[in-house]
């Protein structure tokens, strides 16, 4: 934390929290339940339900382009899940993601795209009208799925219809270069950037309001200076010393790409001050102990928007509250009304917002 010492009075640590009913024998199939809560990860018959980001999303998220972005420094495999718990594939490329924000498609690319709308709704039509068909035929708890799908079909509309929206309105301009997508898998640091560049001109240009990122380690050795081994081989330190020394200057690293999108925000100023004063920067794991794979205990840091911060929140591990409690607190900043989340049982005490 000595990388964020000019940021103290804008984040809290908090520790001790818990998804309530994990269980360390998940491991990393725990990151499959990280923004839901939903327990047994990686168990028979596991079914996850919506993410914490997607549940934001269905209230704010057509206020802007995009309902949200799901990135990843490396794979396809994000944090974000339906409301039917599909998981959402998520970003790797930032050039790509950058091209989709910010550069214009040709004329005929325009109406390519609006045409494939069009296309979409008729097809979405005889879809509704066949399973209405449908529904008269079959039993009760086939009804259920059924609706359950006309649900997912009703929200598509609404997707499009929006899609069609800011498919005929212009896209931002950003005084920006398109970034250049970094080939070397073990340069996590650098693709840690890339992304966190690329979400501040997301967040700056007001294109969504909702980005998560998948920080992952892989067995790659990363291109830093005394670091000899991958980060997924030194999380597994045994507590070795020497690894965990390396395993220091890898974290350290990564915290200073964090602290330098505390920085962007704080110095992007928009109608309530700054950007960091209004956007709420979560940062946490689904491992409180990557070495021993326990969930307990797990790290959290939350910094910016209209929280009271400077504070470290240390909560006994042994009597954890729930982790969704503290989303309870984030969707409440965003200004949606609820006390609910999977296993919340409210808000995180001690976490308060500021008053006008």
């Amino acid at each position: 934390l000595e990388q964020f010492a000019d940021f103290r009075k804008d984040f809290t640590v908090v520790s001790g929290l818990m998804h309530a009913g994990m269980s360390s024998g998940l491991g990393h199939q725990a990151s499959a339940s990280f923004l839901t809560g939903v327990p047994g990860a990686g168990r028979p018959g596991f079914r996850n339900a919506i993410s914490l980001d997607q549940l934001a999303a269905e209230s704010i998220g057509m206020e802007t382009r995009f309902p949200s972005l799901v990135l990843s420094v490396e794979g396809a495999g994000g944090l974000s899940w339906t409301r039917t718990g599909a998981l959402i594939p998520a970003d790797n490329s930032p050039s790509k993601v950058f091209a989709r924000l910010f550069l214009e498609g040709k004329g005929d690319t325009v109406r390519a795209q609006l045409q494939r709308l069009d296309d979409g709704r008729s097809i979405l039509d005889d879809v509704r009208s066949q399973a209405r068909a449908l529904s008269a035929k079959v039993g009760h708890e086939d009804r259920e799925k059924l609706d359950e799908y006309l649900t997912s079909v009703r929200e598509l509309e609404v997707r499009m219809v929006n899609d069609e929206r800011w498919a005929r309105t212009p896209k931002p301009k950003v005084d920006a270069e398109p970034p250049t997508d970094i080939s070397n898998a073990a340069d996590l640091i650098g693709r840690t950037r890339l992304l966190f560049d690329l979400s501040h001109l997301a967040l700056q240009t007001d294109s969504t309001r909702l980005i998560t990122i998948m920080l992952s380690g892989n067995t790659f050795t990363p291109p830093i200076e005394g670091v000899t081994l991958g980060h997924h081989d030194l999380s597994h330190h045994g507590k070795d010393p020497a690894k965990l020394a390396q395993l220091q200057i890898v974290e350290t690293e990564t915290l200073k790409t964090v602290r330098g999108l505390l920085a962007q925000l704080r110095q992007s100023k928009d109608a309530n001050g700054s950007l960091l004063d209004s956007t709420a920067v979560f940062l946490g794991s689904n491992l409180g102990d990557g070495s021993s794979h326990s969930t307990k205990n797990l790290p959290a840091l939350l910094a910016g928007g209209r929280f009271r911060h400077g504070q470290h929140l240390a909560f006994n591990p042994d009597r954890p509250p729930p982790l969704c409690n503290l989303y309870v607190s984030m969707l409440q900043h965003l200004g949606i009304e609820t006390d609910r989340f999977s296993s919340a049982t409210g808000t995180l005490s001690g976490l308060d917002l500021k008053t006008a």
